[in-house]
């Protein structure tokens, strides 16, 4: 049996232990993000700079910005090479966690085979990134080695001055370092589903691949969107594997936006006003793409459900609106 102690006040000790939370997310994210919106309508250029003043027309930054190619170009690397990785990622970890989760054929060793395919995502991205840099090195490197060596190729190949290839392998290591994590959060959410679903279907002669669609599918909704949502946050803000892979190169074929907006920040003449508006672009374009993804996945049924009690609670009031006025 439950007691609760006299004169103690769990909501209060819930509210002590988040502080520290809510000071860490005001000092170290919401400060700084408003700070960052501010400096977008100013003119600060220059590092060091405590003089800066706001512009007497305040979007100049914001339409410089829009009218840059470099910006509108790395806008367009970084949605392609998003989408070049989370395609296969998504496809894999749900392969992966169809198969891990399965109740009609047991794997021996799954829990080793999990942590072999999470294992990428433990390493960090930097470290990749330089390690992928070498791998494929030219004139000497082992990818090259080896396509000589089989017969592939007569002479090595420069991966690195192509835009393709480039693009391509800065793709293959967002996947690489992510679709385990992808596997383990969807086998998560497969686990969290009732197993009398499955019995049930298993009874009715569901095969594999009718249950893995009609029923996993459906009930993972919410953790799709879940994956989703973090996976393009990520994807879009992506800096360190394309600039440590190749220095956002070659010709710009890897320069993503927050490559971009590290280079107007932090190069030449510190163009923080500029950064600022790239910065606040991106997160504009982060909260449209996610509130669209919201809607796309809501749940149709729920919504009516609560649109219908909405249109109900209304023709209450106006029933006894009418009702007093009548009296």
């Amino acid at each position: 049996m439950k007691t609760k102690l006299k004169g103690v006040s769990y909501a209060k000790w819930g509210y002590i232990f988040s502080i520290p939370f809510i000071v860490t997310f005001l000092i170290f994210s919401l400060y700084p993000t408003f700070y960052t919106l501010l400096l977008g309508f100013t003119d600060c250029v220059g590092l060091n700079n405590t003089e800066w003043k706001f512009l007497e027309n305040p979007f100049d930054n914001f339409k410089t910005i829009f009218e840059n190619n470099s910006f509108k170009k790395s806008l367009k690397n970084t949605v392609l090479i998003w989408v070049l990785n989370f395609t296969p990622q998504i496809t894999m970890a749900l392969l992966l966690s169809a198969i891990f989760t399965s109740h009609r054929n047991e794997i021996k060793g799954k829990g080793f085979f999990k942590v072999v395919f999470y294992m990428p995502n433990i390493i960090t991205a930097a470290s990749v990134a330089v390690l992928f840099n070498a791998l494929f090195s030219y004139p000497i490197g082992p990818v090259n080695d080896l396509l000589v060596s089989f017969g592939f190729r007569d002479e090595p190949y420069n991966f690195l001055v192509y835009k393709t290839p480039s693009q391509l392998i800065v793709a293959f290591i967002q996947f690489l370092t992510w679709y385990g994590n992808t596997m383990i959060v969807l086998i998560s959410g497969i686990l969290g589903i009732s197993p009398d679903i499955y019995e049930a279907a298993e009874i009715d002669g569901s095969n594999g691949w009718q249950t893995f669609w009609k029923i996993t599918v459906p009930n993972l909704k919410t953790v799709l969107l879940y994956t989703l949502i973090t996976s393009l946050v990520g994807g879009l803000n992506m800096y360190d594997i394309p600039k440590l892979f190749n220095k956002g190169g070659p010709d710009g074929s890897t320069l993503t936006t927050s490559v971009f907006i590290a280079n107007q920040a932090f190069s030449g003449r510190y163009l923080y006003n500029r950064a600022a508006a790239a910065s606040m672009i991106l997160f504009a374009l982060i909260s449209i793409l996610s509130a669209i993804l919201f809607w796309l996945m809501r749940d149709k049924d729920e919504a009516r459900i609560e649109k219908e009690k909405r249109d109900a609670r209304r023709a209450a009031k106006k029933q006894q609106k009418e009702a007093i006025k009548w009296q």
